[in-house]
């Protein structure tokens, strides 16, 4: 067999060569990229160091909020202080991540015996875990091998079992603890109440001195307990006004649970305290306070960093003195108008006055009547809606005016009138043949009628077919919508009803309701934007209870304006100047003539004008859904001086009296308050 010859090739000088250059590349890069990172941690050891040092204690540099600081105070137009601040002394407790519950439960048993707490709050299930806690081995017991054996084969929960646990113990077992355990275990309740590393307020209420300096004094000791002085909302002038200037969350409520995405995407915190209704839920932005900052010491220490400041100020358009002599008038009235005949189910009656000229509420206020006792009603003046009547006869003759079907001072024939399908319906009394001047002073309901028919394309004629126009209704129904009736007002506060408004019109008759205020209701303070409107001839103006905000400062004094409300036109009434003063013709006539229905409602020397209502409202005596009562609802609105008006005053009396009752008694309650409260602001404004 031969053997095959093996060739040494000899490699080439060019190859050689090539893989040498190569190989000293690769040389080259390695030491290069050697270099950059010798080069970077030199810069990042030596050049640097002092840099990174410095952003290492940054991003270590733990700092925490303090509770939520005091909040703005309130003032009247007149600046006088509605809401203000008082220190309190507040014993909280932070838990430390590092605390076992053991330790949780030495430290209560170790501060309860210092504290004052209402043991009787304690509830049972509340003893039963802590009797699980401090007894674990009794605890134990009570679960079987079998439950066992299914918590090792993930039959069970380690929460199933700790709930047999707390069932199972027995009531001689509770009755064994001592006070000093209820103590601990209502002490160890409070400190893991909700959110778990939340700040929980221990005591607020009357904390004593000793209470105070235990806490203080040892707070380094007692593993999250400590104190500060927190803040809580007084009122120099008591319940007046007290409900429409809201309320204020607790440390412990914090933000509520409803609108917790809402504040949290703020910055706020969980047990932030926010205003949770009416005038401090509305100007939150206003009155919030600018929290501490503090830099985290160690576990329990902190240092603060940076001040916090109390909300800005603001000032109300309420006169407070005026607010409290309405309060006190209508406290008076509804107890002397329950005691009258054919009352049953009156049970209130509501007030607003307010400055037609810029929108301003001077006073608003409505009084409840309770089994006996009068009780704060003025969220009823936004929410709770009523049959108006006679009062927004304004607006009705307005659309006689401008769709051309009546001129100022025709005449019509005030006659009972009967359209077919309806029974015969007829004003307050036969008036004969009136102008629009006395129709509105002796408030005829057939003026209306006629002119409305003429608005839907007819001519009234006895037992005449009235087909359904809804051209009509939404003509009626826009000239209504620009004085704020059947709209919202837009008042700054945060809740506002807009009152029934139909949602088809089906019956033509309705029409005929509609004119006079028997088919839609409204709120008494979209009455009050309409009384407005007339007063300033025309200008539908945003109702408002904010007039300034000021800058906090460190005293009693106002700080600098940072804001100041404007008057806002919502709208303009969609009208000749000559028909709106002649509706002011006419609402003058209503209180000054010889035969105006208003006569005696507001005082001569006030030059007023005004128009009264009368209107058939329906109740529900029973709650069981069915409307069963007719009851009559009395209103007034009105304004003075008549030429140049720095008041409007609306007053609404619901359920007065009854129709369908042998006594044909009617409560005069709707004029008398009238009269007071006019007086009483003239008096504080001649």
């Amino acid at each position: 067999m031969k053997k095959k010859k093996v060739l040494n090739k000899k490699r080439s000088p060019q190859l050689e060569e090539i893989e040498k250059r190569r190989l000293w590349i690769i040389m080259g890069v390695i030491i290069l990229l050697f270099s950059v990172v010798f080069i970077k941690f030199y810069q990042v050891m030596i050049l640097d160091h002092n840099k990174y040092k410095k952003q290492l204690k940054e991003l270590s540099y733990d700092t925490v909020e303090g509770p939520s600081a005091p909040r703005g105070r309130i003032y009247d137009r007149n600046y006088n202080i509605l809401v203000d601040n008082i220190a309190v002394k507040t014993i909280y407790y932070q838990k430390d991540k590092s605390l076992s519950t053991k330790d949780e439960i030495k430290l209560a048993y170790q501060v309860s015996p210092h504290l004052n707490l209402d043991i009787s709050k304690l509830e049972n299930r509340n003893k039963r875990e802590f009797y699980v806690e401090i007894h674990p081995n009794i605890a134990s017991k009570k679960i079987t091998k079998k439950e066992w054996e299914k918590l090792d084969q993930r039959k069970l929960t380690s929460n199933d079992i700790k709930e047999m646990k707390i069932k199972r113990i027995t009531d001689d077992e509770l009755n064994s603890m001592s006070e000093e355990d209820k103590k601990a275990a209502y002490l160890y309740y409070l400190m893991n109440k909700g959110y778990a590393y939340d700040e929980k307020t221990i005591r607020t209420d009357d904390v004593t001195d000793e209470e105070y300096a235990y806490i203080s004094e040892n707070n380094k000791e007692l593993g999250g307990f400590n104190t500060r002085l927190d803040w809580e909302r007084v009122y120099p002038y008591g319940d007046t006004f007290k409900s429409i200037l809201g309320k204020v969350s607790s440390s412990s409520t914090g933000i509520p649970k409803e609108e917790k995405e809402y504040y949290l995407s703020k910055g706020y915190s969980l047990n932030d305290r926010v205003g949770i209704s009416y005038l401090e839920k509305q100007y939150e932005k206003y009155l919030r306070g600018k929290k501490e900052i503090y830099q985290v010491v160690n576990s329990h220490e902190l240092k603060l960093i940076e001040e916090g400041k109390r909300g800005n100020d603001i000032v109300l358009s309420i006169d407070i003195n005026l607010q409290k002599k309405i309060e006190d008038i209508l406290t008076e009235e509804v107890i002397k108008t329950k005691g009258e005949a054919n009352t049953q189910f009156y049970d209130h009656s509501s007030v607003v006055i307010q400055d037609p000229k810029t929108g301003e509420v001077l006073a608003m206020s409505s009084k409840q009547i309770v089994d006996g006792k009068v009780v704060d009603h003025t969220s009823s003046i936004l929410t709770s809606p009523v049959t108006p009547g006679s009062v927004v006869k304004g607006a009705s003759i307005l659309v006689g005016y401008n769709s051309g079907v009546l001129k100022m001072g025709d005449y019509i024939v005030d006659e009972c009138i009967q359209v077919r399908g309806t029974n015969e319906k007829c004003s307050y009394h036969t008036l004969g043949r009136i102008n629009d001047i006395t129709a509105l002073a002796m408030s005829s309901n057939v003026y209306q009628w006629k002119t409305a028919i003429k608005v839907a394309g007819y001519r009234y004629s006895r037992g005449m077919t009235l087909p359904l126009n809804q051209a009509a209704f939404d003509t009626y129904r826009k000239m209504y919508h620009s004085f704020g009736l059947g709209v919202k007002t837009e008042i700054d506060l945060p809740v506002e009803s807009l009152g029934y408004g139909a949602k088809k019109d089906t019956q033509a008759g309705n029409l005929l309701d509609f004119v006079i205020g028997q088919y839609e209701t409204y709120t008494t303070i979209q009455l009050s934007q309409y009384i407005n409107t007339i007063a300033n001839r025309g200008s539908r103006l945003k109702p408002s209870l904010l007039k300034e905000v000021h800058e906090a400062t460190n005293d009693e004094t106002l700080g600098k304006t940072i804001y100041e409300n404007k008057v806002k036109i919502l709208n303009k009434v969609d009208t000749k100047e000559e028909y709106m003063n002649r509706v002011h013709e006419g609402f003058h006539a209503v209180i000054n003539s010889s035969s105006g229905y208003g006569r005696g409602y507001m005082d001569y020397r006030y030059s007023p004008s005004g128009k009264t209502g009368t209107s058939q409202s329906f109740i529900d005596t029973d709650n069981d859904g069915v409307i069963d009562k007719e009851t009559i609802t009395s209103t007034f609105v009105g304004y003075a001086p008549s030429n140049d008006p720095k008041m409007s005053i609306t007053v609404v009396s619901p359920n007065s009296s009854r129709p369908d009752t042998s006594n044909s008694f009617a409560s005069l309650v709707t004029m008398r308050i009238t009269k007071k409260s006019t007086d009483a602001y003239f008096t504080l404004n001649p």
